[in-house]
């Protein structure tokens, strides 16, 4: 795909007042999420419930792309139509997660290395025909008492930059995807520097590996305290101590942040979002990614149960919706009463 192609793409999938719904759960996480609400996960149940959310009458007036999982793309709507055709019909991006998940990393305890590069230019080239158009690749960082290393912050980044390069060869727009955990006592000065090393650390190895940073997009974390942190930051010090990491470390080029929500309450990281962007304009679009926060409204509602798929699609709607307002600044928490 021409280089023009990938770079509308990338556009369109930060397009204002849209947002990309990550649905590429592993089989492993789908389960946990259907064991919270008494649901099995088999083929067909895990096919029922991702064709409620891409079958939501106006999600595209909100979502610009949905990420995929290497089950999902393979499967079709109720109505026998593939799911990536549906999607892209009614505006939707296609995507696939690309990365098998962390492994651990030699000589590194406690740290994990994302594999999946074996292999990898074959498997994109196919994701490519069944009707993908961007890809993801997530790396995982843990804070700890002297975690991350720099070999765990620089292996990684290494992996994501060969990861965007065979993407962007293969005429697939590449979400560099380096997330940095939540999860700990730690405080959000912590936090802000250890996303400022892996920031640092992912776009010198994208340069290096000559990826086009006008063709890709970064899926980061927001700079937050830890989420056992005793003293827990307001909306205020995250949107400021967010756009500052930012600021320092993500070229201009890069057309898009699209923010996971990681252990975030959807509120939470609706509420965030909002404040990052009532401080704009910026540089970049800074638009979401969310799995959970998008879909749990949703999934709460559904309980497996066909009679429920209405009420499970209004609650994914509204959700959307509000995430979609958060783009612009215009979303309040007053919003959450009338949308439930």
């Amino acid at each position: 795909m021409a280089a023009h192609d990938l770079e509308q793409t990338a556009k369109a999938l930060v397009a204002p007042g849209k947002g990309i719904l990550a649905a590429d759960e592993s089989t492993g996480t789908i389960k946990k999420r259907f064991d919270s609400i008494g649901v099995e996960s088999t083929e067909e149940t895990r096919r029922a419930y991702r064709d409620l959310l891409f079958t939501t009458e106006g999600a595209e007036e909100f979502i610009s792309g949905v990420i995929l999982y290497d089950e999902t793309i393979r499967q079709s709507s109720a109505d026998g139509t593939p799911f990536p055709e549906l999607l892209a019909a009614k505006g939707m991006v296609p995507g696939i997660k690309v990365d098998i998940g962390a492994k651990p990393l030699a000589n590194a305890p406690g740290e994990t290395i994302t594999e999946g590069l074996d292999g990898l230019r074959e498997r994109l080239q196919e994701y490519y025909e069944l009707g993908a158009r961007f890809t993801k690749w997530r790396a995982p960082i843990s804070i700890g008492k002297d975690l991350p290393s720099e070999y765990c912050l620089w292996t990684n980044a290494h992996a994501l930059a060969r990861y965007a390069a065979l993407s962007e060869e293969a005429g697939l727009v590449p979400i560099v995807e380096p997330e940095v955990l939540m999860d700990g006592d730690h405080t959000i000065e912590r936090s802000f520097d250890v996303t400022s090393r892996a920031l640092h650390a992912v776009f010198t190895e994208l340069r290096d590996q000559r990826v086009h940073y006008e063709q890709m997009l970064l899926k980061p974390n927001m700079v937050l305290s830890g989420y056992d942190c005793p003293e827990q930051a307001s909306a205020g010090e995250v949107a400021e101590q967010t756009l500052r990491c930012f600021y320092r470390h993500v070229p201009a080029a890069v057309h898009g942040i699209v923010f996971l929500s990681g252990g975030q309450s959807d509120e939470d990281a609706t509420a965030h979002l909002n404040e990052l962007n009532a401080r704009g304009p910026h540089p970049w679009e800074l638009s979401f990614s969310y799995g959970r926060a998008l879909q749990a409204p949703a999934l709460k509602a559904w309980g497996g149960s066909e009679d429920n798929v209405e009420a499970a699609q209004r609650a994914f709607y509204a959700r959307a919706k509000l995430n979609g307002l958060a783009r612009s600044g215009s979303y309040s928490p007053e919003m959450e009463k009338v949308a439930a």
